[in-house]
């Protein structure tokens, strides 16, 4: 075998991706601001929110013994220090349904998404912003918490600072670098926070999901480049605290330090994804050592591909979980893989164009698996690496 017995396998979605509905939040906001970068609206989203017990079992039939998904802030906490029965009853159900499959919970308690309310007083750069991410974290985990053996603080706070206050392509779409770096100041303040609220109120085990690409520079490695490897990897890795780490990767990525932007474009020839991302499977060897140092069990919480090509996600997971599996032979405690997404959903300023899922979603809301979620139910049921054959056509 490949990987262990007690490997865990899985996929993930966030609330907002797939549920449908989510109205009271930051990102329906900007889907419907016609000056923002997002292209459609998330909608109905994929109907998760009236079908996650069917979902589950689909999941749960494809060999998944775990699953990665978010509570919506915005539903729990609708207006400033009231909180909604209904909702928290709400994932009451939908995570003891993901339980009486077998499948071991993961729960994102912020998925990019803030409340209207918080948005509106400066989310993560109000004054009171830990204090209220933490007073929403202690409600949910004091109600939820026998439901939540692995609890993800924050998906992803890089990219909710660099998209949302450097870019302009999320939420709030602000363009200032003194704001991007207040921004992850916070966000790794608020996560702190939350790990204490877990561990004060729940056995739950409590991590941070960091995506790391593999980031490289156009040319010598200067300070500048430097600096921005931290800004956007290293401080992230620095001291994460928790009990575990999620590592999050999908690309190789040119810094130019000489760019407002960044970065440059990948060079001519390299292969790219629906989303315009450089496919390069030994990153996530060297960023799963990366996140290695730091002491904590891992998880890849979110790896994946963009494509209409699903012969090409399944050569995808061959090579990444190949990848996956020479970075545990060298030592690295990876623990689990979860990939990125269980569904065709919302992609965020992208809409719905591109395609992560294992499953896809008609426009009446079926649910068909591809052929590659039967690839992953064959590795994630053996073990075996083999098993994904991705020379067979899809």
């Amino acid at each position: 075998m490949d990987f262990p017995g007690d490997f865990l396998w899985g996929s993930a979605t966030s609330a907002h991706q797939v549920e449908g509905g989510n109205t009271n939040n930051d990102w329906w906001d900007f889907e419907h601001d016609p000056a923002s970068l997002a292209r459609a609206s998330s909608g109905d989203g994929i109907d998760h929110f009236h079908r996650y017990a069917d979902d589950f079992a689909l999941l749960a039939s494809l060999g998944h013994n775990t699953h990665r998904l978010s509570i919506e802030w915005s539903r729990i906490e609708p207006a400033p220090g009231e909180f909604s029965r209904a909702a928290v009853e709400h994932y009451r159900r939908v995570l003891t349904a993901l339980g009486d499959t077998g499948m071991t919970a993961f729960v994102t308690l912020h998925h990019f998404t803030l409340p209207r309310w918080f948005a509106a007083r400066g989310g993560w750069l109000a004054p009171d912003a830990v204090g209220t991410f933490a007073r929403y974290c202690r409600h949910v985990v004091a109600a939820l918490g026998p439901l939540m053996p692995y609890v993800c603080t924050v998906n992803e706070p890089q990219m909710i600072a660099l998209h949302g206050y450097l870019e302009g392509y999320h939420p709030p779409g602000v363009i200032n670098p003194m704001k991007w770096r207040r921004a992850g100041d916070v966000l790794l303040d608020a996560h702190r926070a939350a790990v204490e609220e877990v561990h004060a109120h729940s056995d739950g085990r409590a991590g941070l999901a960091v995506q790391l690409p593999l980031l490289v520079p156009v040319g010598p490695e200067t300070p500048a480049y430097l600096e921005i490897r931290r800004q956007i990897v290293d401080r992230y890795l620095e001291d994460p605290g928790g009990d575990w780490l999620g590592v999050q990767y999908y690309r190789r990525q040119w810094v130019d330090p000489a760019s407002p932007a960044l970065f440059a474009p990948p060079p001519p020839g390299t292969p790219l994804t629906q989303m315009g991302w450089a496919v390069h499977p030994d990153g996530l060897r060297q960023m799963l050592h990366r996140a290695a140092r730091t002491g904590l069990p891992l998880y890849v919480t979110e790896n994946g591909i963009a494509t209409e090509d699903d012969t090409e996600r399944v050569t995808y997971l061959h090579t990444h979980l190949t990848a996956l599996a020479r970075a545990r032979a060298e030592g690295a405690d990876v623990r689990g893989y979860l990939h990125w997404s269980a569904f065709d959903n919302f992609e965020w300023s992208e809409g719905y164009r591109p395609k992560f899922g294992l499953i896809a979603v008609g426009d009446d809301f079926t649910r068909t698996p591809k052929p590659s979620a039967h690839a992953f139910a064959r590795i994630a049921t053996s073990g075996r690496l083999a098993e994904l054959r991705p020379e067979e056509p899809a």
